[in-house]
């Protein structure tokens, strides 16, 4: 079955960078684009970024673009999100998604929380 397994979230000032990774397993990733998502407090899921299979397609929110970046290593079936200068708007649950046979699956999510 798929499974989507955040990591690397945490507590960190204004500013500052994380590097979230989400592992996957029971689907052929290096087959599959994967997008990260996050959801803050009292607001609805929103779309971070996207990469396509191959990982030469990326697509950015007008808001992180610039700050963040994702990546894959299709040899590891690990998706990543390098996030830098980090806000306080950047708060949030994030979490890795894939949609495979008309399916949607969701990982747990990982929280960042950013201090000003």
């Amino acid at each position: 079955q798929v499974q989507l397994v955040e990591s690397g979230g945490g507590l960190v000032q204004s500013g500052g960078s994380l590097r979230l990774s989400c592992a996957a397993s029971g689907f052929p990733f290096s087959g599959y684009a994967m997008t990260w998502y996050r959801q803050a407090p009292g607001k609805e899921r929103e779309l971070v970024a996207d990469i396509n299979s191959s990982g030469y397609i990326t697509n950015y929110a007008g808001s992180v673009k610039g700050r963040f970046t994702i990546s894959r290593d299709n040899a590891k079936n690990t998706l990543y999100l390098q996030m830098n200068s980090l806000k306080p708007d950047d708060t949030a649950v994030y979490y890795c998604y894939v949609r495979r046979s008309g399916s949607d699956f969701w990982g747990q999510g990982t929280q960042v929380i950013v201090s000003s």
